[in-house]
């Protein structure tokens, strides 16, 4: 049955070019994940903090590695695109940024992101969703971006506000993590917002 609209974005937009690595201008860079970053991961989802607001734990850096293979195949399926947030001077890794759910045909994804922990505080978040937001939406065409966090994750609700977000609702009950089911804020930025 035909459509009566077109696609927002062709099938392709990311198959067939390198994922590319995009700067902040401030001393971040967002590049492709490499096989040499799992230990940091695996260290990073050790951390208690990262145990609260996600529902993945790592047993392993072999696991993590499979991971790490798994965004880069998820890339060429169009599936997610992520992001290592890495200094821009050392490499050290500060952080992870990437597209989620992506819907090509409705120019739609989600914004997800996690710090080290040492990073913390330091606005790293914000500034790399900021750099992945304006790339998403207007070098590519999304349409839509939503951000889902926890509606006790405090910080994570102000990465969401300073890079644009609008706040939308409460969707309630609909995560659940090792504590429970969580109430999730809804926010989203729109082209053009």
């Amino acid at each position: 049955m035909p459509f009566l609209i077109s696609p927002v974005l062709a099938p392709e937009v990311f198959t067939g070019r390198p994922q590319p690595t995009l700067a902040t201008g401030d001393g971040l860079l967002l590049r492709p994940w490499r096989a040499g970053d799992a230990p940091a991961v695996y260290e990073v989802f050790q951390d208690p903090v990262m145990h609260q607001w996600h529902a993945r734990t790592a047993g392993s850096e072999e696991e993590v590695a499979d991971w790490i293979r798994d965004w880069h195949q998820a890339w060429e399926e169009e599936r997610e695109a992520q992001w290592a947030v890495v200094d821009a001077d050392s490499d050290r890794l500060l952080g992870r940024v990437a597209l989620c759910e992506i819907r090509l045909g409705d120019g739609t994804a989600e914004v997800a992101y996690w710090t080290v922990p040492a990073a913390r505080g330091r606005g790293v978040a914000a500034r790399a969703t900021t750099a992945l937001t304006r790339w998403a939406l207007d070098e590519i065409g999304f349409h839509r971006l939503e951000l889902l966090h926890a509606v006790r994750n405090e910080a994570s609700c102000r990465v969401a506000s300073r890079t644009g977000f609008a706040l939308e609702g409460t969707k309630r009950s609909a995560i659940l993590h090792q504590d429970g089911w969580h109430d999730m804020h809804l926010h989203a930025r729109v082209r053009g917002d």
